[in-house]
């Protein structure tokens, strides 16, 4: 604040009710005095600054408290190909971006955070941001940038959905500071395979087909399924069950006939 408008501002009266902001009080005296232009904006520039504070202070705790509740992440996706050149296969486990939202999105709204991605494509790869919000005005954005993924047996939009996805996970980790493990709730050393995404499509297709030949509802038809398979999504069915989901379904069938 200048010279002349730090002495206009100290003659005004100090005066405010208990819960008004003390600088927007002060803009409000110093419109009603009839005070010079540039003494109020300086007092909006100044409340602007204090504002930003305390967003941000908002923000740092509750991203602090969120932390805190975030258990460590369940890996239970697991990858495995062989490398194109034949040089060998890559084989690994990771946590898919449905079981990190799973995980995160009850604790973040609890405590007023919400994220959103914005990605754009250029220079030969891709760039994926994560905004992490709080309901208090502050923001902060994670950026990372990589090449279409063009591993096992993808197609070219496969190969940048895949890039953006991965993007996706590792951005919002980023923000979170969050941990991946491949213990299955800290009970079991062993990751749980699950079927693969094309293995989940085809399943569900074949349930539409099914659906339509006996009459019945999808969404109870699905239950009933999940229940039977004992997982709460269809992409959840083990690898080693996915035979077995096969059959259930096409037993359905049979016995509708």
């Amino acid at each position: 604040m200048n010279a002349i408008a730090k002495q206009s501002v100290e003659q005004l009266p100090l005066a405010s009710t208990p819960t008004e902001n003390p600088v927007m009080s002060m803009i409000r005296q110093a419109v009603a005095a009839g005070q010079p232009l540039d003494v109020i904006r300086e007092l909006k520039d100044m409340a602007k600054e204090l504002a930003a504070d305390e967003a941000r202070r908002a923000f740092d705790e509750a991203l602090a408290a969120a932390k805190a509740e975030i258990p460590v992440i369940r890996k239970n996706r697991k990858v495995g190909f062989e490398h194109k050149d034949k040089s060998g296969e890559t084989n690994y486990s990771h946590e898919d971006l449905g079981e990190i939202a799973r995980t995160v999105d009850p604790i973040l709204s609890k405590f007023g955070l919400s994220y959103r991605y914005r990605s754009q494509q250029g220079n030969g790869g891709v760039t994926v941001t994560c905004i992490l919000s709080h309901r208090g005005g502050h923001f902060e954005e994670t950026q990372l940038s990589a090449a279409p993924d063009n591993s096992g047996k993808k197609n070219a939009i496969q190969q940048t959905g895949s890039a953006i996805t991965y993007l996706q996970r590792y951005t919002l980790k980023l923000a979170l500071g969050l941990a991946a493990s491949s213990d299955d709730d800290g009970q079991s050393s062993e990751t749980v395979e699950t079927i693969t995404d094309e293995q989940a499509i085809n399943l569900n297709d074949l349930i539409d087909t099914v659906v339509e030949r006996i009459g019945a509802k999808r969404p109870g038809y699905v239950e009933t399924f999940l229940k039977f398979m004992k997982v709460e999504r269809i992409e959840d069915i083990p690898a080693s069950q996915y035979q077995k989901a096969i059959t259930a379904i096409n037993s359905t069938t049979r016995v509708a006939k």
